[in-house]
């Protein structure tokens, strides 16, 4: 079976509405509906950004996803290399300053970097309220963020361009954004990290982009992942290494996508999305990822480029 089938197949098992198209970027999206959600990837790997023949098809930039729907500002799930081709698409497709909203998973530059790349936010009158988690010190979710944008280590401070931030501090926190309901958990990892549920009427994503799956051998869903994946529409998870390099890299903060995908099933999660793929993961291998779809509910392999509708 072709990949293109392979998505096909599971696009006719989808329940709701569940379309993936392979776009580039995400100039081609399906209106479906009030209530619909467009959830797009811009960047999927982890660690660092890998670009080279190897990674042509699902891409080679770190984390960032957009939601957007009708009526309401545009979410941005972690600030990625990614980030930087949204802000190319955007820039192309909008006069009007930016105005979104950015859920910041964790500070590891793989899900940061883009953010001083980001052209949107060059322009006056742009807007970017970001959430984050608080450092265990007690440390500002906006402190962190703006001791990582300065000098020596970059040349100018985040509140150095043109447009406004306004952040804010999450944890295990329940609040809304537009007509959104937003949930964030904190998720097992290395240094302070959530995940996040989106809600828009009966349509539901959780992001859950770096998850450390037990060393042990054991098997167990933590309670904040319970409340994001619980029944949601579409499950997006770490997935970055193979069961093999997890017996050498098992306490770096990261899962299998056997692990992945058991989470997702134990939730009664509709559809997974393996994401956060190792920069070393080659497109031949993620193809067999693919292919290989592991048991459970429909799984695809998250691929920048890629706009999921759900409905």
């Amino acid at each position: 079976m072709s990949h293109n089938q392979t998505v096909a197949l599971l696009m006719r098992q989808a329940s709701p509405v569940w379309l993936c198209t392979y776009c580039k970027r995400f100039r081609s999206v399906y209106v479906m509906g009030e209530t619909s959600l467009h959830v797009t990837f811009h960047g999927v790997r982890g660690s660092t950004p890998c670009h080279g023949p190897n990674t042509v098809k699902y891409g080679g930039n770190t984390s960032c996803v957009s939601i957007s729907s009708r009526g309401n500002r545009t979410l941005l799930l972690d600030l990625g290399t990614g980030l930087r081709y949204f802000g190319l698409d955007y820039a192309q497709q909008h006069d009007e300053p930016l105005n979104a909203v950015a859920l910041v998973t964790h500070l590891h530059w793989d899900h940061i970097q883009g953010l001083p790349f980001f052209g949107p936010i060059l322009q006056d009158g742009a807007r970017l309220e970001l959430y984050g988690p608080r450092q265990d010190d007690g440390q500002s979710f906006l402190s962190a963020v703006s001791q990582a944008f300065r000098q020596p280590t970059f040349p100018v401070g985040l509140h150095d361009l043109r447009g406004k931030f306004e952040f804010h501090d999450v944890m295990d926190s329940d609040f809304t954004i537009d007509d959104y309901r937003i949930r964030s958990r904190s998720v097992p990892h290395i240094g302070p990290t959530v995940g996040y549920r989106i809600e828009l009427g009966d349509v539901s994503v959780a992001y859950i982009s770096d998850h450390q799956q037990p060393t042990d051998g054991t098997f167990a869903v933590p309670d904040g992942v319970r409340e994001l994946a619980q029944d949601v529409d579409l499950l997006i998870h770490d997935s970055q290494y193979t069961d093999e390099e997890f017996t050498v890299k098992g306490h770096w903060g990261h899962c299998t996508p056997t692990f992945a995908v058991d989470i997702g099933t134990a939730c009664g999660a509709r559809r997974i999305a393996l994401y956060h793929h190792d920069p070393d993961r080659t497109d031949k291998e993620l193809d067999a990822v693919c292919m290989s779809r592991p048991n459970g509910p429909g799984v695809c392999v998250a691929r920048e480029g890629t706009t999921i509708t759900l409905s």
